[in-house]
């Protein structure tokens, strides 16, 4: 019964440690996510800095699975290449092993300090002020944790079955690292487990040998839930997260038969055995890090020879517009939702395709969207034809709804001719002409440029889940665009003043690109006005109403 008392109580406090976890994450996301995306895919054109994007993502998201699921998705869209994406990873590993640094440091202390100033924080109305503050009830939960956990790990340094059962893993080294592994991909998180492991090594439950068995196992069992969360997404993305979980397993191949040495080195560099855990996971990805980052290229070459790339869909047509359906208007709308839904996501296609050749200064990419844009125009004109034959038993709602459906797709038709006839073109020219941008420009148009991509997804999720807090986000990003696409005029404008060559040359490039990108997430915001209509959030007009 005694043994049941402390899973229990070692259970409730690895949760609460998640659930401190997760708190952390959600409010850096609310109050820094979409600069933690844009610092993420701009900090790529080297490999230091691509490695230092990754450790900080992963230092503010407090999860390297978050961090590998952006990169990620970077890479299925083709924004980031496969091998700075490799360095991206290793720098998430480093994060996770110095968050782990941090949070055993013997700051329990500050857990009320911090629970009280997040509560605080988080009834500012501002999103910003209240994702930090819900960060900080995230940090003080967390080391609130570490205090249960240790209290829960006490009763093991006399128990019995505890002994035994560390004791056969201390003969197993295998299991031992299974068992770990296991654990990691259960919690989702390695940094759970390496708090545990260090709570027993604390208590003097575990041999330091035995430690550093787990704090592998760990590591290893971590680059699994990434990969599992990536299996529906495109090959390049499955890549990435497949090239990580096999490095970790490389690495731990290596330094598991070494793990006796490992602890005693540690050991006698005058780390104590309480502490041996989060040393022994600093250490190995560091070491990982510095022996993998000079083959990354390779490994990267390496798997796309593994995991060849799927062949191209042949272009089919409408899909999902069933003339069967036409008589039974909710099953008809449903149809042309969904078909709208695959155009949007060719235009997203479309815009990372434009992006790429701009990041890239290749042309290739170009001659895909021309294609694609055809393919826009005559899947709109499909779904505008098939809404006007509706039968008549549609009530108003139906119809309310088919509105609303020609209205995004025509939106979405737009901004097909506006990356296709003018972005693209604009890329074309800079590379015909072999035109450099200012660092400064360029860093500006790339932020835009991955701004407008994440606009672009959200419109997707409100076209279909009709939510109203998107819908006011998305409003609310077209006036930092706005303020964007403003201030970097007027910065290009004094780099023209200060006579900066780069500026000279692109000047009408630059302007032309940040008049289309404020266009297209113009086109994109329009999704959210009807949803945010019916709420009564909208008003008529932006003048002021001046004193008579």
């Amino acid at each position: 019964m005694e043994s049941l008392v402390v899973l229990v109580r070692l259970g409730g406090a690895v949760c609460l440690l998640l659930f401190g976890l997760r708190l952390v994450r959600d409010g850096i996301t609310e109050a820094f996510g979409l600069r933690l995306k844009m610092a993420l895919g701009l900090g790529t054109r080297s490999g230091p800095r691509a490695f230092l994007s990754g450790l900080a993502a992963t230092l503010g998201l407090q999860s390297s699975t978050a961090t590998a699921l952006m990169t990620a998705d970077f890479v299925d869209r083709q924004m980031i290449r496969p091998r700075m994406a490799q360095i991206v990873l290793l720098g998430a590993n480093v994060g996770t092993a110095l968050t782990a640094w941090v949070v055993s440091a013997g700051l329990t202390a500050l857990s009320p300090v911090l629970i009280f100033g997040g509560f605080v924080l988080r009834k500012q109305a501002k999103p910003q002020t209240a994702g930090i503050g819900l960060a900080l009830i995230g940090i003080g939960l967390l080391l609130l944790s570490l205090t249960l956990l240790d209290l829960a790990s006490e009763p093991m340094r006399d128990s019995v079955a505890m002994a035994a059962f560390l004791s056969m893993l201390g003969g197993a080294w295998p299991v031992a690292f299974g068992f770990a592994a296991a654990l990691a991909v259960a919690c989702s998180s390695s940094l759970a487990v390496i708090m545990l492991i260090l709570s027993l090594s604390t208590a003097g439950s575990l041999a330091p040998a035995l430690a550093v068995v787990m704090v592998l196992g760990a590591n290893f069992g971590g680059a699994i839930p990434p990969v599992l969360a990536t299996l529906r997404l495109g090959v390049a993305a499955r890549r990435v997260t497949l090239g990580n979980l096999a490095v970790r397993g490389i690495g731990c191949l290596v330094a598991l038969p070494l793990a006796g040495l490992i602890a005693g080195g540690l050991m006698a560099l005058g780390q104590g055995a309480a502490g041996l855990p989060v040393a022994a996971h600093l250490v190995f990805n560091l070491v990982l890090a510095a022996a993998v980052w000079p083959f990354a290229g390779t490994i990267s070459r390496n798997l796309a020879r593994a995991v060849p790339d799927a062949a191209a869909p042949g272009d089919e047509g409408p899909r999902w517009l069933d003339e069967a359906a036409l008589g039974l208007p909710v099953l008809a709308l449903t149809g042309a939702s969904r078909e709208v839904l695959a155009i949007g996501d060719i235009v997203e296609r479309m815009m990372t395709l434009t992006m790429t050749a701009f990041r890239r200064n290749d042309p290739a990419p170009l001659r895909e969207v021309a294609l694609l844009d055809d393919t826009v125009d005559r899947l709109q004109q499909e779904v505008k034809v098939y809404l006007s034959r509706l039968g008549n038993g549609a009530g108003e709602d139906e119809k309310r709804r088919a509105i609303t459906i020609l209205d995004y797709v025509i939106n979405l038709e737009h901004i097909g001719d506006i990356l296709d006839k003018g972005l693209s073109g604009q890329v074309e020219k800079k590379i015909s002409l072999g035109l450099r941008f200012s660092d400064e420009g360029y860093r500006e148009l790339t932020a835009l440029y991955l701004l407008t991509l994440e606009n672009l997804r959200i419109a997707q999720t409100i076209f279909m889940s009709r939510d109203k807090a998107l819908a006011r986000q998305l409003v609310e990003a077209k006036v930092e665009i706005r303020r964007m696409e403003r201030e970097s005029a007027e910065r290009h404008f004094l780099r023209l003043r200060d006579g900066q060559a780069e500026s000279l040359q692109t000047s009408s490039l630059h302007l032309d690109m940040l008049r289309d990108l404020k266009r297209v997430n113009a086109h994109t915001a329009s999704v959210a006005y009807p949803i945010l209509d019916e709420d009564g959030a909208l008003v008529e007009s932006r003048l002021k109403v001046l004193p008579s």
